[in-house]
């Protein structure tokens, strides 16, 4: 499975030749690999190893270095586990971040476009559904001042029309965005914190 962040594709290929596939073995998870072997139009692309899946579904973890699987005890706050309960700790399989051939799915992100497109992958771009929803990232997204209206930015997404009705559309709840309300909130916490030093 490989993506190409800068158009926000996926394309999926499916490699059975031992002859390919080996130019991956024995590389762990971060590592750069030329992807020349994959095809002509793959030359000069560099491909970084993300991840990926055995053939049971378990996931491949950084930092296990080891290209079998194992279980290990997971606790909060640790990458492939998600706290149900406060405290639990849970013992969990997971393969480790070498690549081997016991792997069914492998995850890789393309670090250097090369001289060709590839169908699918760099020659399209895939519409992002949903714009940013923070403050700050809609700042970013556009170049904004602090004394620009983000309001005025914010990505609005049309709804299908119903008969007779007016067209509509939808908007995210902008966060973090410093209204009159949060402003005198604010001024009043801190009016109590100097009360309780005095």
């Amino acid at each position: 499975n490989i993506a190409y962040p800068a158009t926000g594709c996926q394309k999926l290929l499916k490699i059975d030749d031992e002859k390919i596939l080996s130019v991956f073995y024995d590389k762990r998870i971060g590592q750069e690999v030329p992807a020349d072997r994959l095809g002509d139009e793959w030359k000069g692309y560099i491909l970084k190893i993300s991840g990926g899946n055995d053939l049971q579904g378990f996931c491949m973890m950084q930092g296990v270095l080891t290209n079998t699987r194992v279980r290990l005890l997971f606790k909060d706050g640790m990458p492939n586990y998600r706290l149900r309960r406060s405290g639990v700790r849970k013992r969990k399989s997971v393969r480790g971040c070498i690549v081997d051939s016991q792997l069914s799915v492998l995850d890789l992100v393309i670090k250097r476009k090369g001289d060709g497109e590839i169908t699918g992958l760099t020659d399209v771009t895939a519409h992002r559904r949903l714009g940013p929803k923070r403050v700050g990232k809609i700042r970013k997204l556009f170049n904004l001042s602090k004394e620009d209206d983000v309001r005025q930015y914010v990505d609005h997404r049309p709804l299908p029309e119903k008969d007779r009705k007016k067209a509509r559309s939808k908007a995210p709840k902008i966060q973090r965005l410093d209204t009159p309300a949060r402003i005198q909130r604010k001024r009043k916490v801190l009016a109590l914190k100097r009360q309780r030093v005095e």
